[in-house]
């Protein structure tokens, strides 16, 4: 019977040596308090009383964010976020599990080091634009002595930059001045090139307008020319003066019909009498005998030097 009991006993101990670990962790098998092995995933069994399971330590990528408050060259305070990713080497199981008490405390001290030994040196502006360089500096010097301890890091991001509630509103408004500026200048251009449209526009249609105002006079002028010749061969003993002084005398009733027929005219009439044609004739006349005496002469100079 007692015989039966010790076997009951020891199998009930043989049961309780078999345990499970899980899949991308390991158990620490220590026997009397020494380190015996490593117990990878799956079914696995120690002897009872003897060893004992010291703990299990995942294999897994872990993630660790350190906020870090330090101040950049031009005395500005701000938070430096930085996410580190790190995982126990499989070859190094046990140095992770014995060399290092607090994982993340050591590595949140190393991320404090390299944070403020860099950030002091760069102006809150280029803080932003070298992110990416103070993450791999922090990277490079975790890796140099995790190794040590049984652990590998994947990488270290730099995920935030947080300055002070009052330097990111001065940030704001020094981007709102900086684009203000620029939408004036912009503004200004615009301006500067519908002027020079405007203007360049304004002289061609002067210049359609010259050219229309001198095409209309050489058509009065080719009119008035047809008008003196028919009107001379259709009533004998008439001159070009008395045609000439017909036309004028026409065209001044014209005029103030025109006058008299706009209701926006503001046109000031002189005190005239239609006798004035006259002197309007003889002024024209005079004008161009004048204008026919200097003609002559001047073709008449060239000839006496000769």
């Amino acid at each position: 019977m007692g015989l039966v009991i010790f076997i009951v006993v020891i199998a009930i101990l043989m049961l309780f040596g078999f345990f499970t670990v899980s899949q991308q962790t390991a158990a620490i098998v220590e026997r009397f308090g020494k380190f015996k092995r490593v117990a990878t995933a799956g079914l696995s069994w120690r002897i009872p009383l003897i060893d004992r399971i010291a703990g299990r330590i995942s294999l897994r990528v872990r993630q660790l964010d350190v906020r870090v408050e330090t101040k950049t060259k031009d005395n500005v305070f701000v938070f430096v976020i930085v996410s580190v990713q790190y995982y126990v080497i499989p070859e190094k199981i046990v140095d992770a599990f014995y060399k290092l008490q607090n994982t993340e405390g050591q590595i949140t001290s190393y991320v404090y080091d390299v944070v403020r030994a860099r950030v002091p040196n760069i102006t809150l502006d280029n803080v932003f634009e070298t992110k990416d360089d103070i993450a791999q500096a922090v990277k490079v010097e975790l890796e140099a002595i995790m190794d040590d301890f049984g652990y590998g890091i994947v990488k270290a991001l730099v995920t935030d930059i947080d300055p002070d509630a009052k330097v990111k509103a001065s940030m704001n408004e020094i981007n709102a001045s900086q684009r203000l500026r620029v939408a004036a200048v912009e503004q200004a251009e615009a301006d500067k090139i519908r002027v020079v449209k405007a203007a360049e526009a304004e002289a061609e249609s002067k210049a359609l307008q010259g050219k229309g105002i001198a095409d209309q006079r050489t058509a009065i002028v080719d009119g008035l020319r047809e008008s003196v010749t028919e009107f001379q061969s259709g009533v004998e003993g008439t001159s070009a003066q008395d045609v000439m002084n017909l036309v004028l005398m026409t065209q001044y009733f014209d005029t103030l019909k025109d006058v008299g027929l706009s209701s926006n005219s503001n046109t000031i009439m002189i005190p005239h009498s239609p006798s004035g044609m006259n002197d309007i004739s003889e002024q024209l006349r005079n004008a161009m005998i004048t204008a026919n005496e200097v003609t002559k002469k001047q073709h008449k100079k060239p000839q006496q030097g000769v």
